[in-house]
């Protein structure tokens, strides 16, 4: 059997092949980069134009009630919740990952009198330049872990899916470690929800962000999300403390009053068009099986190495337990994916040598990634890769 043939078997008993049918991609592009943006959802494309055409362009002013543009940050937070085991009222989507991590961050390290704050070395960069921003603001001194376990008396930040090596993270486990160390975790499930099972309450976790706009196809620069158990954020500061985070935000008071909750955590008013199109994209997932989609991301990503074995590439850690990627290694990487994207096979390209290819199990198809590995075994053969034009770098890779 050829490995096409393979593909076309194995798609051919996939449960969620149907799925594919739900988004709006270009023909002719096999999109592997769904773990940076999620492509569009056709649904969300219509919730879009409605929002625009009906909502903002008709109702106006109105719609903050007639549309109930106000409480779709709660709305749209509590159906995060329910992919990521987390109560409904604890969820709201606000702001960005950056911006909800400085959030709990300063306010955590706030109610732990000198406080350390901890970050792995190879932390996605963000979650490690906020917590810079946090140690200058606060005085709280900044340790880089390099695989070392958190001090004491300390706020850890960490990916419970990493970017590099897509290794799922343990989360019970860790917080049981923190619960007896004393320390705080907020985890970034930017590259984990809605690909893998989370179960925060399950596990014990009380702090996590995530971003709208990769697995969960809210588009770009689609809002983020925050999640506190309840417990925790009614004795909790919010550092932001903005207007939409006002128990009584329309009472135009003088002075600050949280609102009850992990609401107290929103800050400016929300962006109700890119809410909207998360909004719609998350009804996607109504009824799906979560473990189904992991293991499917898992078996595409195994379709893949097994494929372009033997094309000279190196393998980035292939941890026990993997997330939606996988990254091949090649000195001339950028290059060879510029290749790539030129034949309409999408990737995204991570320094210093890092091609990363993402296996989102809601719209990719065996047979997609089969053709996606013919294309790259073609590129290196020939090498194509070595076009001047391969070589230019854009501001975003």
């Amino acid at each position: 059997m050829t490995t096409l043939e393979r593909a076309r078997a194995l798609d051919a008993a996939d449960a969620l092949r149907g799925f594919a049918d739900e988004f709006d991609l270009p023909a002719g592009v096999i999109y592997l980069d769904g773990n940076s943006l999620g492509p569009p959802p056709r649904r969300a494309l219509a919730r879009l134009r409605d929002a625009a055409e009906t909502d903002w362009r008709r109702g106006l002013v109105r719609s903050w009630n007639d549309a109930d543009w106000i409480d779709l940050p709660a709305r749209a937070g509590a159906k995060i919740a329910r992919l990521i085991g987390a109560a409904s009222e604890d969820v709201i989507v606000c702001d960005s990952v950056s911006v909800n991590l400085f959030k709990l961050a300063a306010a955590l390290a706030a109610r732990r009198p000198g406080a350390t704050l901890a970050v792995d070395a190879g932390e996605f960069p963000t979650d490690q330049y906020v917590l810079e921003g946090v140690a200058r603001m606060t005085g709280a001194a900044l340790t880089r872990l390099d695989g070392r376990a958190p001090p004491k008396n300390s706020v850890l930040v960490q990916s419970l899916v990493h970017y590099r090596s897509a290794e799922i993270l343990d989360m019970a486990a860790a917080e049981q470690e923190a619960a007896a160390q004393d320390f705080d975790i907020i985890w970034d499930l930017s590259h984990a929800a809605g690909l893998i099972p989370v179960d925060v309450r399950g596990a014990g976790a009380r702090f996590a962000v995530g971003c709208g706009y990769k697995f969960l196809n809210g588009g770009p620069g689609a809002p983020g999300f925050i999640y506190v158990a309840r417990g925790d954020a009614d004795a909790m500061a919010q550092p932001l403390s903005g207007w939409m985070g006002h128990a009584a935000p329309f009472d135009f008071a003088g002075a600050y009053a949280p609102a009850a909750g992990v609401r107290r955590f929103a800050a400016g008013t929300p962006p109700i068009l890119s809410l909207c199109a998360l909004d719609a994209a998350l009804d996607i997932f109504d009824g799906v099986d979560l473990g189904a989609l992991e293991a499917k991301a898992r078996a595409l990503g195994d379709f893949f190495l097994g494929a372009t074995e033997g094309l000279g590439l190196g393998v980035h850690a292939l941890p026990e337990r993997r997330g939606g990627h996988v990254c091949l290694r090649h000195a001339h990487g950028y290059e060879i994916m510029q290749a790539l994207i030129a034949h309409g096979v999408i990737g995204d390209f991570r320094a210093p040598d890092l091609m990363r290819f993402g296996f989102s199990p809601l719209f990719l198809s065996f047979e997609d990634v089969s053709n996606a590995a013919g294309v790259l075994a073609d590129i290196l053969s020939t090498e194509e890769w070595r076009r001047p034009e391969f070589s230019r770098r854009g501001k975003v890779t």
